[in-house]
């Protein structure tokens, strides 16, 4: 049980809790009355606020909403003004561009275009939004001046500026590519800068809007025509050199040039001039003297005829493919891409033809030159037939895209060029074999003769066109491995070629000699012709070219020489046997001779005299013009006569065979060596 003190204090507690409660819940309760009023409030106050934001935005929204119509409203005026402004200014565009379309585009082809393409707006307008206009037929027909005037200042502006390029500087162009040691180029302006962009813009606003593409006709037209000029007047500067240093012109093919006031002169191709300095070294070296060069062609002047006309034509084909290059690369820049290559094959057709007529008329020429036999002629295929080769590579890149006719036209003049060349060949080494023997046309001293000189001639001049010639032989193979020779398997058809030729010549050489009565002049002549091949052959490369497929051509020639120098001392024997012991009477010193023995004596120094002077009399117009050679046979001649009659006078000059010695000895041994110095030697 608690205490009672314990438990009045606990009550007292309690108490004093109870009434602390008391406070608080009153407190609570006056604050809750409190914030009912607030709330009671704020609510009246969010009501009212609530009222009239409702009453001012039923206020406000109609007001906006016609503001925001009625700036729309502003907007579409403004806008309808704007399209109509821009309406109103195409009906001006007639009016406002009349006058500039009517002065032309010259001077101002900016301003111009502008022009047109105000009017071509204009025509757009009317044709999508009034077809039936009147308006519009007055903008077409000016737009249609308009076009007119551009593509007359597009044909002005070409023909105006568009200049022939100058001999001088297509020769420098082409001197540029051959020798290694130029190295500017040399670039050619076919029209100023200013011009070209103004016919660029021209031809494309042409392209664009014009939708013309007669613009392109009148280009190539106009650029053809200076193509074609400009080689005309390379042919021209040819023509006028050639006429001024006097040599014969070919209005085929114009000549080299002389003076031409370039940098460097043009490297000249190989020709017939290499050939003919060869015959005339051999001429001063082994035919010196009056004889020997008796029965050569004088062909000098041809040659310089065909030397002009070969260097010439190789000219115009190098020309054509550098102006042709520069054409292609002005033409990139006025031309649509889709149209260049079609327009290009145009432009460059005038002065191809150009080209290939005249090769043709080569060919031609060459053919009926064969018939004529005259095989110096139709080497002026090699040379051209040599640069067309080396030039195809750059003509196959120029002509790429063109037409297959086009492409076609130069491997056409090739293969005509490679067959006529294998016909001049062929009937060459036919027409060596089958050469007349006319005694008329024979030579009287027995020197070379005219169709050893031009065979060896023509053999010469194929050193310069070794490939050519062998490619020509080549082409006209029949076995597959032809369609893809090497250069050693053309080669050793061209040593076939002229070993072929060479064998022709001996055969018939052989078959000339017997023309003579004399046999000693027959051998003569045999050993002047096999000298003078042996001879040419050594001091040029064709004895190397012979040796590819007869490695004892120059021993077997060396033998046959040797052989004739044999034949013709045999005719000294009819001489030397009068004087030979054979058949002499024998006799002893002191011991008076007999009349049959002083009569045989006799006989023996008379039938010595006449034959050595008969001899000497006809042998001294014989000729041997190589000087090493005749000095060599007369040596030879003079030690075996010299020795027989020195032995002879030595024994008989001093028996008393008859009364009057001097009848009878009438040459001392010296003087008989002097008179046989004397043989092949008109001028003593």
């Amino acid at each position: 049980m608690i205490p009672p003190q314990e438990a009045s204090a606990r009550r007292r507690e309690i108490e004093d809790k109870l009434k602390q409660e008391e406070e608080t819940l009153s407190f609570i309760r006056d604050s809750l009355e409190k914030s009912d009023q607030l709330t009671k409030n704020m609510v009246s106050i969010l009501s009212s606020f609530e009222s009239r934001l409702m009453k001012l935005e039923n206020s406000i929204i109609p007001v906006h909403k016609q503001t925001e119509n009625l700036q729309r409203l502003q907007e579409n005026v403004e806008k309808t003004l704007s399209c109509l402004d821009h309406v109103i200014s195409y009906y001006h565009v007639a009016s406002d561009t009349e006058k500039i379309i009517k002065e032309g585009p010259t001077g101002r082809l900016e301003e111009y275009l502008g022009s047109m393409a105000k009017i071509q707006k204009a025509v757009e307008y009317f044709q999508d939004n009034s077809p039936d206009s009147p308006e519009l037929n007055k903008v077409k027909l000016l737009f249609e001046r308009g076009k007119e005037s551009l593509e007359s200042e597009f044909r002005s502006l070409m023909t105006r500026h568009s200049k022939v390029v100058s001999p001088v500087l297509i020769l420098d162009l082409i001197s540029g590519d051959e020798d290694l040691e130029v190295q500017e180029d040399v670039a050619l302006e076919h029209l100023p800068e200013s011009v070209l962009q103004d016919v660029v813009r021209i031809s494309l606003w042409l392209v664009e809007y014009g939708r013309n593409q007669d613009f392109m006709n009148v280009y190539y037209q106009i650029r053809s025509s200076q193509l074609d000029r400009s080689i005309k007047g390379l042919k021209e500067h040819f023509r006028k050199s050639s006429s001024s240093s006097g040599v014969p012109y070919s209005p085929a093919i114009p000549n080299k040039r002389k003076d031409t006031p370039t940098k460097k002169p043009i490297k000249r191709p190989g020709t017939i001039r290499k050939a003919q300095n060869l015959l005339k070294q051999y001429s001063q070296h082994g035919l010196d003297g009056k004889k020997g060069g008796s029965n050569l062609i004088p062909l000098e002047g041809r040659d310089d005829m065909l030397d002009v006309e070969t260097d010439a034509y190789i000219h115009c084909v190098s020309a054509f493919v550098k102006l042709a290059q520069s054409e292609y690369q002005l033409l990139t820049d006025i031309i649509p891409e889709h149209h260049q290559k079609k327009t290009f094959d145009s432009l460059i057709q005038d002065a191809l033809d150009g080209l290939m007529l005249e090769g043709e008329n080569i060919v031609s020429a060459a053919r009926k030159a064969i018939i004529r036999h005259d095989f110096s002629t139709v080497l002026t295929v090699f040379p051209i037939l040599r640069h067309l080769k080396q030039t195809k590579p750059e003509f196959d890149q120029v002509l790429q895209g063109t037409a297959a006719s086009t492409k076609n036209k130069l491997p056409g003049l090739i293969t005509s060029m490679e067959t006529i060349g294998a016909k001049a060949l062929e009937d060459f080494a036919d027409n060596i074999k089958n050469d007349p023997d006319k005694e008329y046309n024979m030579p009287k001293d027995g020197t070379v003769h005219e169709l050893t000189s031009n065979a060896i001639l023509f053999l010469q001049q194929l050193l310069d066109f070794q490939e050519t010639a062998g490619a020509m032989l080549a082409s006209q193979e029949t076995s597959s491995s032809a369609t893809s020779y090497s250069s050693e398997f053309s080669k050793r058809l061209l040593s076939t070629y002229i070993c072929k030729v060479l064998g022709n010549l001996q055969l018939n050489l052989l078959s000339k000699s017997k023309v003579y009565e004399d046999p000693a002049l027959s051998a003569i002549f045999l050993h002047n012709n096999y000298n003078y091949i042996l001879k040419s052959l050594e001091k040029s490369e064709l004895i190397q070219l012979v040796a590819v497929t007869q490695k004892t051509a120059e021993r077997s020639y060396r033998e046959h020489i040797e052989q004739q120098i044999q034949t013709y001392q045999r005719s000294w024997l009819k001489v030397t046997d009068y004087i030979s012991e054979k058949n002499l009477p024998v006799f002893q010193p002191g011991v008076k001779l007999r009349d049959k023995e002083r009569q045989m004596i006799k006989e023996r120094f008379k039938g010595f005299n006449d034959g050595l002077e008969e001899l000497c009399k006809i042998q001294k117009a014989w000729a041997i013009p190589d000087t090493e050679q005749r000095d060599k046979i007369r040596q030879a001649q003079k030690n075996i006569v010299k020795e027989t009659y020195g032995v002879f006078l030595h024994r008989y000059g001093s028996v008393p065979f008859t009364k009057n010695p001097e009848k009878y000895i009438k040459y001392r041994v010296e003087q008989v060596g002097d008179m046989i110095d004397r043989l092949f030697d008109t001028s003593a």
